[in-house]
């Protein structure tokens, strides 16, 4: 592995750093506590360009590998104390965007593409269930696997059912439905109108990426609304979790890189007994321990992420990153909390809404025992 970022690379970086502090750092708490999406947010990245990242430049995109991505991401959740907004920007790029650069036909690419890069339309995925496993549905369970039904009438599609915690549900303007059809479960690609709204889900953290569960009711669509072909659902899955896990890890790390330097200003500035707190081996141990962790979870994001990228299958390096990270900025998280004492426990330091959305790094994208099932089972277990 070569860890040294080709000149463009940090120069692409630098401008994410630069463009993420000035246009991004706003005070959250108030669209936190009413858990208000950030229109603007979402604008600004669109104009720099974020949301058509991965997306070819003959669509409107950057055309970036998942190397390039994953260290802008980082640096933008870094400078981005937003961080359900780059939640928001995942789902969209790894939701919509990528299952429909991998497996859309001409058309649908030149349909959706450009307006999903330029961020002119809002993209998702609609996989999971209400009543299903917590981490989903199981999209290689045959026709029973969905209770979302797709039927084939006359050359048209008639999908019914509902989706559960659909991430950027009531803001979508394209979403990817998987729902059973003879022949296995099938995305769909589906436009605002031929779906509705059910709840808004008010969640622990994260609360500025709004989602909510979508309802189909006689949703009717062209035959040219499938994406890929009927039966492959887990293929288009499969193919985009590596993206997901890594695109997403890659703003926690951002998070434990910000926890680090607040709480080393911190440890440095607060003053007990005639010196800073960090000169007391149990703060300082703190400030180590995070700067400990950004290291290994740094490592183990960009292994994971250049192999993707050379082509080769990252499973147990992405589950491993995984694990290991969905704990790394919960602690980090924990630790710059108790550096701050008391001021870390008040809603103004903003320390306790970086702890609650660091908790959904255990749980989306498959859980932390997920990821270690998989590790043991490559293992022979």
């Amino acid at each position: 592995m070569d860890f040294a970022w080709s000149d463009e690379q940090h120069a692409f970086r630098q401008s994410v750093s630069e463009f993420a502090r000035k246009e991004l750092g706003s005070d959250l708490i108030e669209e936190d506590r009413k858990q208000e999406f950030s229109w603007d947010g979402w604008k600004q990245c669109a104009q720099f360009g974020i949301q058509g990242l991965p997306v070819p430049e003959e669509y409107g995109g950057g055309n970036a590998d998942i190397l390039t991505i994953a260290g802008a991401l980082e640096v933008l959740g870094h400078g981005c104390r937003n961080n359900g907004l780059i939640f928001s920007l995942n789902a969209h790029m790894c939701g919509a965007e990528l299952p429909i650069m991998a497996f859309g036909t001409e058309e649908q690419k030149r349909k959706y593409l450009p307006r999903l890069a330029s961020g002119e339309w809002i993209g998702t995925q609609a996989m999971a269930e209400s009543g299903s496993d917590p981490a989903g549905s199981d999209p290689a369970g045959g026709n029973g696997a969905l209770q979302a039904r797709a039927e084939h009438r006359d050359g048209r599609w008639i999908l019914n059912g509902s989706k559960a915690l659909v991430t950027n549900g009531p803001v979508a303007d394209v979403v990817v439905v998987f729902a059973s059809a003879e022949g296995g479960v099938t995305p769909f690609i589906v436009e605002k109108g031929g779906f509705g709204i059910g709840r808004t889900i008010e969640t622990m953290g994260l609360r500025t990426a709004p989602r909510a569960d979508l309802i189909l009711a006689d949703c009717e669509l062209p035959g040219e609304q499938v994406l890929g072909k009927v039966g492959a659902g887990a293929d288009i899955l499969a193919a985009s979790a590596d993206w997901e896990s890594i695109c997403t890890l890659a703003g926690e790390v951002g998070m434990i890189k910000r926890q680090l330097e607040t709480s080393a200003r911190y440890a440095a500035e607060r003053r007990q007994f005639g010196q800073p707190i960090g000169k007391f081996p149990a703060v300082a141990s703190k400030v180590a321990e995070i700067d400990i962790r950004l290291e290994i979870s740094r490592l183990l994001l960009y292994k994971a992420a250049w192999l993707k990228r050379e082509g080769r299958n990252p499973k147990r390096e992405t589950a491993i990153a995984k694990a290991y990270i969905g704990d790394a900025v919960i602690q980090s998280c924990r630790d710059a909390l108790q550096i701050h004492g008391g001021y870390g426990y008040m809603t103004e330091y903003q320390i306790e809404r970086e702890l609650r959305d660091a908790v959904s790094g255990k749980i989306h994208s498959g859980t932390t025992e997920a990821q270690k099932t998989i590790i043991a089972g490559l293992q022979g277990l």
